[in-house]
């Protein structure tokens, strides 16, 4: 099972909504790294939610909960989404200067392409966020 991060702008769509509507489309994804990745998700993987904006922190944890399919809403074949269901949110968000600070994290790829909205998370650095969120 992968592990990844996924942002969402908490203005448009936050963790609480995904928690209300209980299983979402991640869409809106458009730089071809992150589409990337995203195609790279398979149903049952794991995901960081992070919010971006004026929040900067990882709140929760979701599934990826179908394997990637063509963006319904896009008549581009190049675009993609999956379905993310909501699984827990975290005992506290674990902030993006924290993550910055910890030496099992400089590697991550939240602190080198900060721009990237889809992402992979190692075994190690999630246990780390997960760690941080319980401390």
């Amino acid at each position: 099972m992968a592990k990844w991060l996924l942002k969402s702008d908490p203005e448009h769509y936050s963790y609480a909504d995904l928690e209300r509507d209980r299983k979402t489309v991640w869409d809106g994804v458009s730089n071809p790294l992150a589409l990337q990745n995203l195609r790279r998700a398979r149903r049952g993987d794991r995901a960081l939610i992070y919010h971006t904006g004026g929040e900067k922190a990882v709140v929760g944890i979701a599934e990826i909960a179908s394997d990637p399919y063509p963006d319904p809403k896009r008549k581009d074949p190049r675009f993609a989404v999956v379905d993310v269901a909501a699984r827990e949110r975290l005992k506290r968000p674990v902030r993006l200067d924290e993550i910055k600070r910890h030496p099992a994290l400089r590697h991550f790829d939240l602190v080198r392409l900060p721009r990237l909205s889809v992402m992979p998370v190692s075994d190690e650095q999630w246990t780390t966020i997960l760690a941080l969120a319980n401390s």
